[in-house]
């Protein structure tokens, strides 16, 4: 069986994406897989027509180029246009991982061609997949809610739960804090990550700082705005996309790992962190409960008070004690290689 991935979003900026693409990748092949990944380096993932272009032009083309059995679309969109074998003239079966529905819960500040095209779209398209991927049980249950409110209820293929694995260099990092203070936040600066939480309670942290990075947009102003305002622009360094050794040696050395986003379909920051060995502090919204377990602080999103005291206390050193085993379990919880053998089982039923 021949597996071909989507990788378009590991050009470039690769986000949350695509890390999950790349370690997917690379895993199924360590099972020994044939797996090509699909991608064109021409066409800017972060600009929306080039996106279009290639979801819906570029991809079922390269897909029957490939002489694949399975297409594994790994970004949340699909082709309007199924792919087929050339040598039957049949569909190729595709399977879709959907990350979550932000575009249809909270993303209602987008542009409306962005929004319909990565909600209301997409979710169209889903029904045509012959199997759904979800990264957590809360992404199976919000997917399956926003489709029982639609008019496709009667239409949804078998959805599956599979947790993104965390790659070998999170797992094997050494760690050395040395009283560092930074709390680290990993991500696309918008305003479903809510760094404005943690602006607001760094004035009562004197000791401490602020590293975000990941890629910009217009919600990082309003950021800075806020930082300005508050009086704390001096410790807060917005770095937009950094290399990725450089992302490693923030893990290495930060006091803590801060997720207060208001929605989340995994969370890679908090996975990461917790294989990492890194205390984290992440929100009780949406799929952070679920991937922090009991390894990681769980904190009210509307309680700054609750954040200031957590992140008091990863800053001088009370989560460092239970980082130890937290960090076993975490590995085993996201092995790509647990990842791996669960998604060729579904490539087989999907093909069958």
């Amino acid at each position: 069986m021949r597996i071909a991935l989507d990788a378009q979003l590991t050009i470039g900026t690769a986000t949350g994406i695509g890390e999950y693409t790349r370690g997917l990748a690379s895993a199924l092949a360590a099972e020994g897989a044939d797996v090509i990944e699909l991608s064109e380096p021409k066409l800017d993932p972060w600009r929306f027509d080039r996106r279009v272009i290639w979801d819906q032009l570029r991809l079922p083309g390269r897909t029957r180029d490939s002489d694949a059995d399975v297409l594994h679309c790994t970004s949340g969109t699909m082709p309007f246009f199924r792919p087929t074998d050339v040598k039957t003239n049949r569909a190729i079966p595709i399977v879709v991982t959907v990350h979550d529905v932000a575009w249809l819960r909270v993303q209602a500040h987008a542009k409306w061609y962005a929004r319909y095209y990565f909600g209301n779209f997409a979710l169209a398209q889903y029904r045509c997949a012959t199997r759904i991927v979800v990264d957590s049980e809360f992404s199976r249950s919000e997917l399956s809610d926003v489709f029982t409110r639609s008019e496709l209820k009667a239409h949804i293929p078998p959805i599956d739960v599979v947790y993104p694995g965390v790659s070998e260099d999170f797992c094997t990092l050494v760690r050395s804090p040395a009283g560092s203070g930074v709390i680290l936040v990993v991500g696309t600066v918008e305003h479903r990550k809510n760094l404005e939480l943690l602006l607001r309670v760094l004035p009562s942290l004197p000791d401490a700082r602020i590293i975000s990075v990941g890629p910009f947009t217009p919600y990082a102003n309003t950021c800075r705005a806020l930082a300005a305002q508050l009086g704390v622009a001096d410790r807060v360094e917005m770095r937009g996309y950094i290399p990725r050794d450089e992302l490693l040696r923030l893990y290495a050395t930060c006091a803590v790992v801060a997720i207060p986003s208001r929605y989340e379909g995994f969370g890679y920051a908090a996975a990461q962190a917790l294989c990492a060995g890194t205390p984290a502090i992440v929100s009780d919204q949406s799929s952070l409960p679920e991937v922090a377990g009991e390894d990681a602080a769980i904190v009210p999103i509307g309680d700054d008070t609750a954040w200031a005291a957590a992140l008091r206390a990863a800053l001088d050193g009370k989560f460092d004690v239970r980082a130890h085993e937290s960090r076993i379990r975490s590995i085993q919880r996201f092995a790509w290689q647990t990842s791996a053998r669960r998604m060729l089982l579904l490539y087989q039923k999907a093909r069958y």
